[in-house]
């Protein structure tokens, strides 16, 4: 061999040597692509924290609660909201086909910070003040929502093959997008139906 394949050996050798002597400072500064899919979890859980026992048949002036949980699988810190809406059984659910959030009002927000494989959760209390009945109709004016009172003005008929009157209460996650530097909805939404019928 001649001197300058040992010089060009000498010179691999070293930059192999130095690179791995310094891969553990890169490893804390250098994030490399992880695999898998990016996604955020929302969750409803019942008042027990359980998937079970959700509130249903709902009565005027009762409190009931529901666990409201966020996963963030994303690969970094989410900002994210979860906005709560209230529904009769012909207003518009968000569209997972266009990725459109539900048009009508925000009722009540939360917001929160997960870091990624964390989870944030929040205990959601809220109770329907007065419900009034006429004929096949009846009417919600307002929620109360972790004790603050929002206007809902919302009425449904009467649903002649479930036998009674039924609304939902939903709640949509959007996240912190910061090309637009602004919130953005991230497709995913959860509910549970009420019936206020008694």
């Amino acid at each position: 061999m001649r001197f300058q394949d040992y010089r060009v050996l000498f010179q691999v050798v070293s930059l192999v040597g130095v690179l791995l002597a310094v891969s553990p400072a890169l490893s804390t500064s250098v994030s490399f692509p992880t695999g898998g899919e990016r996604f955020s979890e929302l969750w409803l859980l019942g008042p027990n924290h359980m998937a079970d026992d959700y509130p249903f048949n709902v009565r005027f002036g009762d409190l009931y609660s529901v666990f409201l949980g966020v996963g963030n699988h994303m690969g970094c810190s989410v900002y994210y909201v979860v906005c709560l809406k209230f529904r009769n059984q012909t207003q518009p659910l968000p569209n997972s086909t266009s990725s459109m959030p539900s048009s009508l009002p925000q009722l009540y927000e939360f917001r929160a910070f997960v870091s990624d494989g964390e989870t944030w959760e929040k205990l959601v209390t809220f109770s329907i003040p007065e419900v009034l009945c006429y004929e096949n109709s009846s009417f919600v004016n307002s929620l109360v929502i972790n004790g603050r009172s929002a206007w809902v003005n919302s009425c449904a008929i009467w649903d002649s093959e479930y036998k009674g009157f039924y609304y939902q209460l939903f709640f949509e996650l959007w996240l912190y997008d910061v090309s637009s530097q602004g919130f953005k909805f991230h497709n995913r939404f959860v509910g549970i139906w009420l019936n206020m019928t008694a």
